[in-house]
């Protein structure tokens, strides 16, 4: 690998970081403005918000220029997220920060996806994009700790010491810091290679792009393996999204821990889902991606145990089952989603349409779990809700991929008894 390659990661790794710990860092911000607790899953709610609504064009902006310059502007925008956030003195002011640090993040995915293709040759794709998973989950790990330590007391307490002009709460402190790291990552940015490929974008018009995402969209879907892979997908996303919260009420309640310990716990699923991650990839063909549909059912299932757990080792067992799980099932699917969505209509659209499904679907499982807390529904009963919902939906997807093959194979049957006629 060249040193451009190394460089992208040191950038994305960073980004990644700053984008899990500043999570954390705004639900504490939340409490310090007193919000209801309603409002701690909108933060994720308005993050995603840009991934459903610049689907169709953050893709034409991508390939508008050199890669590297898309990922500098687009962590400058999240830098400017950190600098509103820092300033927002009430409970939506601070939910429009965060927004804006969403709008940034929108912009830079498909970037940091399609700059790998044009660096690298096709033979080291593969090496590159373990890198990316590796780095990606130890982002997710690191960066959940990285908030949950920065807000602790006796962490910001030592940095509060230092003085700092315009910086009086743990909070103050722990936004500076993460708004420190973006733009050590927008500064990476600025030496990543530009590759020489032409940026010129053959049509530049909205229309065109909502109508040339619209029929992707339905392509994906009307394809009897494609509508399956990415239903599971979508499915799983939003599950995944609405878990992050689930998991600090619940550690809450059941634990008795402070957000800066029930935060340590999602690194936990994290680390779980790095582990599933790697079996699959050892162990499951794309050809046989399909048969771990009936491990979706069965995550909802063990999820629904966490309401008989009080001790924290217990719940660090049944916490990593969980993430391996997750990880083992999604993995497969993401790869024959790829596949079906590169023979359908290209990479770079497939992915497209990805990130709108998958969002869409954290906005959607966000809005309900919301909903549920407004409602003051006891976290309980939540996730036993959550759970049954997860196996039901996965259940049904089960039942409709079994639909689709007895059809296809009816038809096979129907086409070999019209040749034997012949």
């Amino acid at each position: 690998m060249n040193r451009g390659f190394y460089t992208i990661m040191a950038a994305q790794f960073l980004s990644s970081l700053a984008d899990n710990a500043l999570l954390v860092v705004a639900i504490a911000l939340l409490i310090d403005l007193h919000a209801p607790d309603f409002l701690t899953p909108i933060l994720k709610f308005v993050f995603v918000l840009f991934y459903v609504i610049l689907a169709p064009f953050v893709g034409a902006f991508a390939d508008s220029m050199p890669k590297g310059r898309v990922m500098f502007i687009s962590n400058t925008i999240k830098v400017l997220g950190c600098v509103l956030l820092f300033f927002a003195m009430h409970q939506y002011s601070a939910l429009g920060a965060y927004a804006i640090v969403g709008l940034g993040a929108a912009a830079y995915s498909p970037a940091k996806y399609g700059i790998l293709t044009e660096l690298l040759p096709p033979e080291k794709l593969v090496v590159a994009n373990g890198w990316i998973e590796g780095l990606t989950v130890a982002s997710i790990v690191l960066g959940t700790m990285l908030g949950g330590t920065l807000i602790a007391p006796s962490v910001s307490q030592i940095f509060l010491t230092f003085g700092f002009p315009f910086i009086h709460t743990a909070t103050d402190m722990s936004i500076f810091v993460v708004g420190v790291i973006y733009l050590l990552a927008a500064i990476f940015n600025l030496y990543i290679p530009n590759t020489g490929i032409d940026h010129r974008i053959p049509k530049k018009s909205p229309l065109y792009l909502v109508h040339e995402f619209a029929h992707c969209v339905r392509l994906l879907w009307t394809d009897k393996l494609g509508q399956i892979t990415l239903a599971v997908t979508t499915l799983l996303w939003g599950a995944g999204a609405t878990l992050q919260f689930v998991v600090i009420n619940w550690a809450e309640v059941a634990l008795g821990y402070s957000l800066s310990k029930a935060a340590q716990l999602q690194g936990i699923v994290a680390l779980g889902i790095a582990i599933g991650a790697v079996m699959a990839a050892r162990s499951v063909s794309l050809k046989r991606s399909l048969s771990v549909i009936p491990l979706g059912i069965a995550i909802g299932l063990v999820v629904i145990t966490l309401v008989f757990v009080h001790d924290f080792w217990v719940s660090v067992f049944f916490l990593v089952i969980i993430g391996a799980m997750s990880g083992f099932f999604v993995v497969p699917m993401n790869a024959l989603l790829q596949h079906r969505g590169y023979i359908l209509m290209g990479a770079g659209h497939s992915i497209a349409v990805q990130n709108f499904n998958e969002n869409l679907s954290i906005l959607v499982m966000l809005s309900l779990y919301a909903l549920l807390i407004y409602f003051d529904v006891h976290i309980y009963i939540v996730i036993v809700m959550f759970g049954l919902f997860l196996s039901t939906i996965m259940a049904l997807v089960y039942r409709w991929h079994t639909y689709n093959q007895g059809k296809e194979d009816s038809l096979h049957l129907i086409g070999t008894r019209k040749i034997h006629r012949r």
